[in-house]
């Protein structure tokens, strides 16, 4: 029998405080989460995105879209587009993209 738990805070304290002690069962449930819910995937990627903790690059892989699609949807819903890479890891994300989205497509599936 499923139980119903309310909207309280102490469930998302008490997931980031079983983290620092289970981070593999915290982050397999997230997974699982994500994967069920394109939805709340969306949200929480644009959100990443939008505070710049993710590039574009980053957040395209995530969602499973190329870079310059998801820059499309970005622009036709109205989400800001912050270019350009802030760190290292963000560059080589977007080189990798770029590198893949040069490859044949044969060479891609």
């Amino acid at each position: 029998m499923a139980v119903m738990l309310a909207n309280e805070e102490w469930q998302l304290r008490q997931l980031i405080k079983l983290e620092r002690s289970q981070p593999s069962l915290v982050r397999r449930a997230l997974n699982r989460i994500f994967e069920e819910d394109a939805s709340l995937r969306w949200s929480v990627v644009v959100g990443a995105y939008l505070d710049e903790e993710i590039s574009l690059a980053r957040a395209a892989a995530i969602l499973g879209l190329h870079p310059l699609e998801l820059r499309k949807q970005f622009m036709t819903k109205g989400v800001p587009l912050l270019l350009g890479p802030e760190d290292s890891a963000d560059a080589q994300a977007e080189i990798d993209a770029i590198r893949i989205w040069k490859q044949p497509v044969a060479d891609r599936l």
